[in-house]
């Protein structure tokens, strides 16, 4: 029997998905209790079409978010900041100030979560910053510190 989920079930599937039961399970358990209706042709349809419709967003975020990465990579980011005379900073450079440089500087709305890794930047220097933007895609991105003079 095929049957489309309501809501999430362990181990059966997620919420609007149609899977296929026994008979008994999606008859005595699932339908009465409210977790699925039993699945006929035009919701089978309506369902492919949804997903249809979720996949073509999916790929266009996907299409722009590489040409963000791209654009993002097209340069490397300089940020000036007080050192002491063996290289080291006074203080650290974060993934928040990082981002507000990138905003600053390239006009675009970066989250300081895209960060791939942890960014603690102690020491003057070239460095290559790993990011991961939303659906899937992945970079790196310079970021040259200098010493504030």
């Amino acid at each position: 029997m095929k049957v489309m989920l309501l809501k999430d079930v362990a181990k059966v599937g997620k919420k609007g998905e149609i899977v296929k039961v026994s008979d008994g399970y999606g008859r005595n358990y699932l339908i009465p209790r409210g977790l699925a209706i039993e699945a006929k042709e035009g919701e089978i349809k309506h369902v492919k079409k949804i997903q249809e419709v979720k996949n073509e967003v999916k790929q266009k975020r996907k299409e722009k978010n590489e040409k963000l990465l791209k654009k993002l990579q097209e340069r490397v980011y300089k940020i000036k900041i007080k050192s002491g005379a063996n290289g080291k900073l006074f203080g650290s450079i974060t993934a928040n100030d990082i981002a507000k440089l990138i905003k600053e500087s390239t006009n675009v709305d970066f989250d300081k979560r895209w960060f791939a890794e942890k960014v603690g930047i102690k020491e003057i220097g070239l460095y290559t910053l790993k990011i991961k933007l939303p659906e899937g895609v992945k970079g790196e991105i310079k970021l040259k510190v200098e010493p504030l003079e």
